[in-house]
């Protein structure tokens, strides 16, 4: 493994795609902060598997919807690991699966809370240490969205749609308000995926309904992401990858 020394916070990170990039950006040789909101143990294997593998990480509890436990966790990693260099935006819930008239206003709230208000506290704190305006030397940011945000999600889970197309918005923006300032702003939309979040009965009944036949793995998400932030990508800002095996 090469060491970059480069510094990266993921959010959420404690399992499935935010714990598989963590785990890939170590093998890459980045430094890792593994943000996570209960699952300590959870985050602490995965810090233990990077540091495995010859890199280094610390793990780092912030709910990322509470505004000083999102100061708390960078202000940790400017402590114990140094500048920052890049940002995934992963942490995010779907909320309860109702139709819209059935949903209590106070569970949308919930949802945007982490999904668009703690993604974008996150974003501030990370844009106030690269971005060449407040002294830093770049750096580069992947949301994570969904594919929901065009599909919208009828019948089960339309807040979350709505929470997702806000992420897309914020990318389209920002993407284009810091580029000349050192920083590159993505997304990835992910399809179906095996991780925790989706529905299990979900997972297997949709799988043959998707154009390769089957539901992605974390892995494959990850990849986008960690490409995204490489050199690599380095002409890319305001994109929004798709990787959800042929489906829209």
């Amino acid at each position: 493994m090469t060491k970059n020394n480069r510094i990266a916070v993921v959010t959420g990170a404690s399992r499935g795609i935010g714990a598989a990039t963590a785990r890939m950006l170590g093998e890459k040789g980045y430094i890792i902060c593994v943000n996570y909101q209960e699952a300590k143990a959870a985050a602490a294997a995965v810090v233990t598997e990077i540091i495995d593998g010859g890199s280094h990480a610390i793990a780092v509890q912030a709910d990322v919807s509470n505004a000083s436990d999102v100061s708390r966790l960078f202000e940790t990693v400017d402590a114990e690991l140094g500048t920052l260099d890049a940002l995934v935006n992963n942490a995010g819930i779907v909320g309860p699966r109702c139709r819209f008239e059935s949903l209590p206003i106070e569970e949308l709230a919930k949802v945007l809370a982490i999904n668009v208000t703690g993604l974008a506290r996150c974003t501030q704190e990370a844009v106030l240490r690269m971005s060449s305006r407040h002294g830093g030397s770049g750096g580069a940011i992947v949301n994570v969205s969904s594919g929901a945000a065009h599909r919208g999600n009828p019948g089960g889970a339309v807040h979350y749609a709505v929470s997702k197309g806000a992420v897309n918005s914020l990318t389209i923006g920002l993407s284009q308000e810091l580029a000349d300032e050192g920083i590159r702003v993505n997304t990835v939309s992910p399809g179906l995926t095996a991780t925790d979040m989706p529905d299990p009965d979900v997972l297997a009944s949709a799988g043959p309904t998707i154009p390769m036949g089957r539901v992605g793995e974390a892995e494959e998400i990850a990849a986008a992401i960690v490409w995204l932030l490489s050199d690599q990508a380095s002409y890319v800002a305001g994109a929004n990858l798709r990787v959800a095996g042929g489906r829209p």
